[in-house]
């Protein structure tokens, strides 16, 4: 495994974060249990969640896995997501933040969060808010430090000029969507990111599956795919007739060097000056596993040639592409 350091934080995280969506959803508690042992083995000590998934499933989950062995790990957690219908049950108010963390150090069984993420960016929240409160909750040490997901480069610059107006700790990390078909963060957020400071984990290096070559263009995806059951983020974003296209030129070019797709479109996001660490996000043991190899994976400015010809940088895969949970609003 290899180590790097989280933006300039002091934290040396592994480069594979262990991603939790599945647990508790469709991953049951053996297969988690098999899937935690795994990547302890392998050296992973970064591992996430959020309070949404399951509606807080995930985290119970995550807590009773690592109850023997907390200190192992760097544990990241989310917050902002609506965990009900209630109208104080989602967002930034002091009110939520305080009452979310202490819902998610019961779940996780822990007195600690170390990162914590503000899980989206809400436009028209009051940001100053949500600062004093996180730095009230870093003082207190339930959580050690915090982070953004889901921000637009704006708006991260927006947090530090905050937290250095009030004198409060400043993010150490960002998550944002990215990877060889979605090159948006390139343009605002990776520069924002490398200025400030923060380090940057994204989410998704295989693009939600497009980036292993199971699916393709003209045929209809396999059932119990997440493509197959019609995910609405997927078909708006990730499944489109071009980026399926790309998806087997470059499995084409893997297959000639000897490596998986996959393989090589995670070790494409890993190759970045800027990335610190890749959310891998398996349902199964068995998917876990196959991120390993990853990190052999040496890309060759011939193959970052060869992905600039397909998707530009800065760009998408093809235009139109917006995710329909964190749209563009236009005019």
């Amino acid at each position: 495994m290899q180590y790097r350091r989280l933006g300039r934080s002091n934290l040396r995280v592994s480069t594979l974060c262990l991603g939790t969506m599945m647990f508790s959803d469709q991953t049951p508690l053996d297969e988690a249990r098999n899937m935690v042992a795994s990547a302890r083995e392998h050296g992973i000590n970064f591992i996430d969640t959020a309070d949404v998934y399951m509606r807080g499933g995930s985290e119970d989950m995550v807590g009773r896995l690592l109850a023997d062995q907390r200190n192992d790990w760097i544990l990241a957690t989310k917050l902002g997501n609506s965990m009900s219908k209630q109208p104080n049950q989602s967002h930034y108010s002091r009110h939520w933040i305080m009452q979310s963390i202490n819902d998610s150090l019961q779940r996780l069984a822990t007195d600690h969060i170390d990162i914590l993420y503000l899980h989206r960016d809400y436009p028209e929240e009051n940001l100053e808010e949500a600062v004093r409160a996180l730095d009230d909750v870093i003082r207190s040490g339930k959580v050690r430090a915090f982070g953004l997901s889901n921000f637009r480069g704006w708006r991260i610059a927006e947090i530090m000029r905050l937290c250095q107006q009030a004198n409060v700790p400043q993010p150490v990390v960002c998550q944002p969507y990215y990877n060889l078909l979605n090159r948006n963060p390139e343009v605002e957020i990776l520069p924002a990111c490398g200025h400030y400071g923060l380090g940057v984990v994204p989410y998704s290096p295989i693009a939600r599956g497009v980036l292993t070559g199971k699916y393709r263009p003209g045929e209809a995806p396999a059932e119990g795919t997440r493509a197959g059951r019609g995910d609405r983020r997927m078909m708006q974003t990730e499944f489109r007739e071009e980026s399926l296209r790309i998806a087997q030129t470059l499995q084409h070019h893997c297959d000639g060097r000897g490596i998986a797709l996959a393989h090589f479109a995670t070790a494409w996001v890993l190759a970045n000056r800027h990335i610190s660490a890749v959310i891998a996000g398996p349902r199964t043991l068995a998917q876990l596993e196959d991120y390993y190899p990853a990190l052999d994976v040496e890309i060759t400015s011939e193959e970052e040639s060869l992905v600039d010809s397909l998707v530009a940088p800065g760009h998408p895969s093809t235009p139109g592409y917006n995710d329909p949970s964190y749209p563009f609003y236009g005019r």
